[in-house]
């Protein structure tokens, strides 16, 4: 390819994401679907974690979007539910690529919850209802025997969902692609939205 020709080509963003996100499942060694999540308190203390993203598409919600789950009383589940906007960014090191996404979060339904939370594998579903995430743990060993405890209650089947274990949607406003280019002659298109079901823009950027 020509170096002033843009290696991000002009497209829906969502099908432009579905092509990376194809490729990095085939390239990552691990986890392809990890991604950082930033959220802030209402007085702006910003504060970023991995998360794994659970769901995606343009037939998400209204407009498209990229779903996860946590337990809603962590840490990111507290600044959620006070600041519902938060941004993810995807780094594929073996692609060279990186994908920006920002946007406002709404809360998935008890439903979507439940279905999500019961296809987990059961001693995940164990870890997740025993673990009082982002709380000061005293021993390891609590957390042990909450698990075990939960283990003789429910012998077989299903552990029921906890009410704070829960997913969000993040509908993007802007989705910006960053792609290597020898000597940092980096290629970014950002495109934009002013919400959902309103028409993309998109411009290339200044790497």
């Amino acid at each position: 390819m020509n170096e002033t020709e843009s290696a991000i080509p002009v497209t829906d963003p969502f099908t432009l994401f579905e092509a990376w996100f194809a490729e990095a499942k085939e390239a990552e060694p691990n986890d392809p679907n990890a991604m950082a999540l930033a959220t802030a308190t209402p007085e702006g203390r910003p504060s970023v974690r991995m998360v794994l993203l659970k769901g995606h598409g343009s037939h998400w919600g209204d407009g498209g979007g990229f779903v996860f789950y946590t337990n809603a009383e962590s840490r990111k589940g507290e600044e959620i539910r006070a600041n519902m906007q938060a941004s993810l960014l995807f780094h594929w090191k073996s692609l060279r690529r990186q994908i920006r996404i920002e946007g406002p979060l709404t809360e998935v339904s008890s439903e979507q919850a439940d279905s999500y939370f019961h296809s987990r594998p059961r001693v995940s579903q164990i870890g997740s209802a025993a673990s009082d995430q982002s709380r000061p743990l005293p021993d390891r060993q609590v957390y042990l025997d909450r698990v075990a405890a939960l283990e003789e209650r429910y012998p077989e089947g299903d552990i029921p969902r906890p009410q704070h274990w829960t997913g969000f949607l993040l509908t993007p406003t802007a989705i910006e692609f960053w792609s290597d280019r020898e000597f940092r002659l980096h290629d970014r298109r950002r495109f934009t939205r002013e919400g959902p079901g309103e028409a993309w823009t998109n411009t290339l950027l200044y790497p």
